[in-house]
């Protein structure tokens, strides 16, 4: 069995800008924050705000206090006013498209043209739209109810952002022939154009289409219509829990898409349900993929990572005791990756369900795991001098005390954890890699300066672009736990640039280092390892048809891939 996960599934633009508000003003304000109307419609999403005390009003009273945030649909205008006349701080997290139709309605509903909306007036967007139309303002769900409007002197048409393309495609044909002195506009979102083109192509190339998404989400209820036209089987769900297998028996292919509102960690899961379901019929595969995710949950395939990249910085130079060395990184690795996945389990039920499931349920074997690697990683420092041991006793505090409470001001800000500080996981993690992989060796083998600056850089800035890269994918999860990193502080395409940026300048001085003849004459080869990163990292931006699940494993290879070319040159 084929599953084809959608390129357009989940967060659209201004359901993301809607949720990142409320989050942030969450995170930063010391006031009540409320909603005015659910923020979006998708179930989980409003459970986890009420879990973060994010409360929501559902009428307008007399007097309040404290943050509002209008919901992602838009409000009448009136509605916005009340609120600030309550007293309240108001912060509009209208999405941009639908402003754009409030700005279209109220323009020509002060000329006096009256305004017909193609959607269901019962939907939050349309009351908001209807609240532009002074009064004047029209809907119509099907072809017989725009046929029962009356005939206007002067009308605008818009739609609701999430319309079915091809059904409002026939309006705008309607009106051409009947009423073409109407003013009519393309309104309905480009996003939500994608998503119906996407989900029909998909439904013409596969057996059946899930369709993941809140049950009171327009977008998401469209996007199934839309499958379901084409004559595949489509159901609609809004967790994995709803997945019906019985029916899906016969399907060799299965796509699975979401709605505008529906977030990552509901997408992964659903598509991790469904997987496993069909790893159920083949024991083969179940094995592979169960042995993967295992080397995955225990950070085992990253610690094998830290092992092949000191042997590379290593061996390079010409070091003695390479392989003690590599051991002692990947101890280290082992060690504090645990005790930061346990630390970070909240954040995980979001970025990584089946790792939050994992670590809550062999907690304290791990707690030994990470204990026991520690301490051996200590033993292997102390046996190649008392200088590697110190540094090695160093750096293992250090990175206990990253998440233990040790109040101290940063900026204009207090902090009370080093991982508070904003951006500070990418780059302390790089950092201390650098010092294991390349410096430490150094340092017990008097390795020459320029090389060995050379190797830090060249291993600081894989693992830069490798954890900042994994940032980005868990932008979501990092900002609901209130986690300040170096993605949500410059934004997802700008970190995408920096990380290319960086990989780049990684070749370059792999290149730079051959030609300066710093290392032996074949160490050039060295320069695949950011190129293959690089690549892996285009693809993605590009959508490729590979699942995050192998991304992650083919990302965390690179380091192991480092250690092969180094052996073999």
């Amino acid at each position: 069995m084929k599953i084809t996960v959608a390129k357009t599934a989940g967060f659209c633009m201004g359901v993301r800008r809607a949720v990142d508000m409320v989050l942030d003003a969450s995170n930063l304000a010391g006031e009540p924050i409320f909603t005015y109307g659910p923020l979006i419609h998708n179930p989980q999403v409003l459970e986890m705000l009420e879990n973060k005390n994010i409360s929501r009003i559902e009428t307008i009273p007399e007097r309040g206090e404290g943050i509002v945030l209008i919901r992602a649909h838009g409000v009448p205008p009136e509605d916005e006013t009340a609120l600030k006349e309550a007293g309240f701080t108001v912060l509009n997290a209208t999405c941009p498209r639908v402003v754009r139709v409030q700005e279209i309605i109220n323009r020509y509903a002060k000329k006096g043209y009256a305004t017909i909306i193609i959607g269901d007036k019962k939907h939050p967007e349309v009351v908001g739209l209807l609240g532009y139309a002074r009064g004047n303002g029209y809907t119509a769900t099907s072809m017989e109810q725009l046929a029962a409007l009356p005939a206007f002197e002067n009308a605008v048409v818009v739609a609701q952002t999430t319309q079915n393309t091809v059904f409002y495609e026939k309006i705008k044909a309607w009106f051409s022939q009947n009423a073409p002195h109407y003013k009519v506009f393309d309104t309905i979102c480009g996003s939500t154009e994608k998503r119906q083109s996407e989900v029909r192509q998909l439904a013409l190339e596969n057996d059946a289409v899930i369709v993941v998404g809140g049950k009171a989400s327009g977008n998401t209820r469209r996007l199934a219509q839309v499958a379901m036209e084409t004559g595949t089987l489509a159901t609609h769900i809004e967790d994995a829990s709803e997945i019906d297998y019985k029916s899906l028996g016969s399907a060799k292919r299965i796509a699975i898409t979401a709605g505008a509102s529906t977030p990552n960690w509901i997408i992964k899961e659903t598509c991790e349900r469904v997987a496993a379901n069909v790893q159920k019929q083949r024991s083969f595969i179940r094995h592979m993929v169960g042995f993967r995710d295992f080397l995955l949950k225990t950070n085992l395939l990253l610690a094998l990572g830290a092992a092949g990249l000191t042997y590379a910085c290593a061996s390079i130079q010409g070091f003695s005791q390479v392989i003690v060395h590599s051991a002692i990184a990947m101890l280290y690795v082992l060690s504090m990756q645990i005790l930061n996945n346990i630390i970070t389990i909240k954040s995980d039920t979001y970025n990584h369900p089946q790792r939050a499931v994992f670590y809550k349920k062999y907690q304290t074997i791990l707690k030994i795991a990470a204990l026991g690697s520690g301490v051996a990683g200590l033993y292997l420092a102390y046996t190649t001098g008392l200088v590697s041991f110190f540094i090695m006793l160093v750096m293992s505090l250090l990175g206990l005390f990253y998440n233990l409470n040790i109040p101290f001001v940063f900026g204009n800000k207090k902090i009370t954890r080093i991982k508070d500080v904003p951006g500070s996981k990418t780059i302390l993690i790089a950092i201390a890699w650098g010092i294991v992989t390349s410096l430490l060796p150094a340092i017990v083998n008097s390795g020459r300066f320029l090389p060995t600056l050379v190797t830090f850089a060249f291993s600081t800035g894989l693992v830069f672009a490798r954890t900042a890269f994994f940032d980005v994918l868990a932008i979501q999860g990092d900002r609901i736990t209130g986690k300040e990193t170096l993605p949500i502080l410059l934004g997802a395409q700008k970190s995408y640039r920096l990380i290319q940026y960086v990989l780049t300048f990684e070749i370059f001085i792999v290149l730079l280092a051959h030609g300066l003849e710093l290392f032996g004459k074949n160490a050039f080869w060295l320069a695949l390892v950011p190129l293959f990163m690089l690549l892996l990292i285009r693809l993605y931006k590009k959508d490729s048809l590979l699942s995050g699940r192998q991304y992650e494993v083919l990302i965390e290879s690179s380091f192991l891939f480092a250690g092969l070319v180094a052996a073999f040159i």
